[in-house]
């Protein structure tokens, strides 16, 4: 990020600024921030002494949670008691407001208690702004003296995680709740089915996993990197037994999160038909079963040659990106197979929402199946497409008889909308902006703004591999999920935003985490504060550092952001004078200016300085730098153009 400014400009915003942020360091680094919030005189005091009162078994739990954080970042623990007591305390006081949501919270600080009230979700909330509050200094722990009213802007804050492409241990996925809850989302949305693997346990079906679940290669490098595709050679999969799904859901649910489960259909089956073919949509007519035995392969499953697979080689699960032609057939037995499929997932979730995919259906089998073809006219619909929605339609009415929700990628708004789905609005915003327009609900993933498998510079040499795009910090934080192309009435149909991480190029949990922070910071803002009150600039100077500082004493492997470059011009003599502000704090900074790459060798940056001047043939120079932070964590190089 670049600034320019004349020197005195900046000399007093720099001061006024400084001040602002010590003041800020000091009481208001919360994120999301706060709706209201006052500060008062005084500071409370936290140690081992200070008890937690909390009457209720959930707000225990709470507190047990707030244990668990507080022990991480400053290895204490309070004593939780359920009768009050004469001392320094936090006090979770359960409290009902009509006028609020079921996550609105009160949270007052003076000189001798904290006080929090709220729903038991408000209260979960008021405790992980309370440690947000936490200063540290030689030692002494104290939160300022302040009242927060706070509530969010909308009811759905959710990420998606794609364990399809690329599997992830129970572990690393509480260490995902855990910071989600830490931010105040509330939905995880779990793709568990995918053409490269299938992760769910289901008993019924149980070549799901044992074939479904793994894959004998993966393709190196970017999809469109080699023709033909390279291979790794290595067996990669791995599936969640419904034990360790109810585990990850119980996980979350103590801490506000909904776990909102996937399984896809009609495409991206390629990994569940190569163990069950029966269910599938062949390219020629009929299905005949070798000497009256089920096939052991996926006879309509390809590869990139467009050869079919051989089950027997153990190679039907395929290892290579992209849209493939795998498709359910229409057949009551394949209706009777997700059914069965869905009432064991139904059993481990207790979401009111299952997410059935329904995007990048390729229809071609369909089209060549004399059994589609027949339903088309039985049933009288128009082509493929009215096809996919009468099959989401048996889906959704199947999954409302069982008192749940169906949730679809916006393709499923094409041939017709299922009557009561909610749409997750993801090749931009106009899927989400035609549903609600037709009275149903919505939830904003735009690929332009929600996809953090998209690359963090412009400079995609400097980034690790990732799918394509571009979308920094700053473009994540200035996203508003309700349109103005809606009506205010039609706008109340956007329940909320979520964020993508696709793992076909994050195959680490650090990876994942580099995607994931801090471009995840910036979407709490947009889901817990709406539009009205965000400030990208307030937000990176006096919220964000302290956050990301935290982040690292976490041991979470977030990529160090570029700092804040200000070129101001001295009016006296006409030079650039630079200054390098980064944002995590207590970083250094090594730079150059003479076209040099930048390392640990170079410039330590002290403070403003003068570029150097350039010649008559020298139009510009570049400042390359590079950041170190606390814990001796590197960023990428970093460069800008001085003009």
């Amino acid at each position: 990020m670049i600034k320019r400014k004349t020197t005195f400009a900046i000399l007093a915003l720099f001061l006024i600024g400084s001040l602002q942020a010590q003041e800020t360091e000091k009481h208001l680094s919360v994120i999301p921030k706060p709706a209201e919030m006052t500060l008062k005189e005084g500071d409370f005091s936290l140690n081992e002494e200070t008890y937690i009162f909390a009457e209720s078994d959930q707000s225990r739990k709470s507190a047990d949670i707030f244990n668990n954080f507080l022990d991480k970042l400053y290895g204490i623990r309070l004593p939780i008691s359920a009768l009050e007591q004469d001392r320094p305390s936090i006090e979770l006081s359960v409290t009902t407001d009509e006028h609020d949501t079921n996550e609105s919270y009160q949270l007052d600080v003076d000189k001798t208690h904290i006080s929090i009230s709220g729903s038991e979700k408000g209260i979960f909330y008021g405790l992980q702004t309370s440690l947000q509050l936490i200063s540290q200094t030689n030692g002494t722990l104290t939160l300022p003296a302040v009242s927060i009213k706070d509530k969010p802007e909308f009811g759905y804050r959710g990420i998606m995680l794609d364990v399809g492409r690329h599997f992830f241990e129970v572990a690393e996925i509480k260490k995902m709740i855990d910071l989600m809850a830490y931010f105040k989302f509330n939905k995880m949305h779990w793709h568990l089915t995918e053409d490269q693997g299938w992760r769910l346990e289901i008993k019924k079906y149980p070549k799901l996993t044992e074939i479904g679940a793994w894959r004998d290669s993966t393709i190196i490098g970017q999809y469109w990197d080699y023709d033909p595709f390279i291979y790794d050679g290595v067996k990669h999969g791995g599936f969640y037994t419904q034990e360790e799904a109810r585990e990850i859901v119980k996980y979350a649910a103590d801490r506000m999160i909904t776990v909102i489960p996937e399984i896809e259909l009609p495409g991206h089956s390629s990994a569940a038909l190569a163990a069950y073919p029966e269910f599938g949509s062949f390219k020629t007519d009929g299905y005949e079963p070798k000497d009256g035995k089920p096939l052991t392969g996926s006879v309509m499953a390809m590869n990139e040659k467009g050869e079919p697979y051989d089950n027997d080689l153990n190679t039907a699960v395929p290892g290579y990106w992209g849209v493939h032609p795998n498709i359910y057939g229409v057949k009551e037995e394949t209706f009777q197979f997700l059914e069965d499929i869905l009432m064991e997932v139904m059993d481990i979730f207790p979401s009111e929402y299952i997410h059935i995919g329904g995007d990048e259906a390729p229809k071609d089998h369909w089209k060549t199946s004399s059994i589609s073809q027949d339903l088309i006219k039985k049933e009288n619909l128009e082509d493929e497409h009215e096809l996919q929605s009468y099959f989401i339609t048996r889906i959704e009415k199947f999954l409302n008889e069982n008192n749940r929700k169906l949730i679809g990628w916006d393709e499923i708004l094409e041939g017709g909308l299922a009557p009561n789905a909610t749409v997750m609005s993801w090749r931009g915003e106009k899927g989400g902006i035609a549903a609600a327009k037709m009275n149903h609900d919505v939830i904003m993933t735009p690929n332009s703004h929600m996809y953090f498998d998209h690359y963090q510079a412009e400079d995609k040499t400097t980034e690790p591999v990732a799918i394509g795009g571009f979308l920094p910090l700053e473009k994540v934080y200035h996203y508003t999920p309700r349109p103005e192309a809606l009506t205010a009435d039609q706008q109340t149909h956007i329940l909320g935003v979520q964020a993508n991480l696709w793992t076909e190029y994050i195959a680490t949990n650090n990876k994942l985490e580099y995607h994931l922070f801090p471009r995840a910071l910036a979407l709490a803002e947009v889901a817990w504060m709406g539009s009205q009150r965000k400030d990208y600039q307030e937000f990176t100077a006096n919220r964000l550092p302290k956050r990301l500082a935290e982040l690292e004493q976490l041991q979470v492997f977030y990529r160090v952001p570029e700092a804040e470059v200000t070129i101001s011009t001295d009016e006296r003599s006409g030079r650039h004078m630079i200054a390098i502000r980064p944002l995590v704090k207590g970083s250094n900074v090594y730079y150059t200016v003479d076209g040099h790459k930048a390392d640990q060798t170079g410039n330590l940056y002290t403070g403003s300085f003068f570029a150097p001047i350039t010649g008559p043939e020298q139009e510009s120079l570049t400042l390359r730098y590079i950041v170190i932070t606390p814990e001796g964590r590197q960023s990428n190089e970093f460069s800008s153009t001085i003009q």
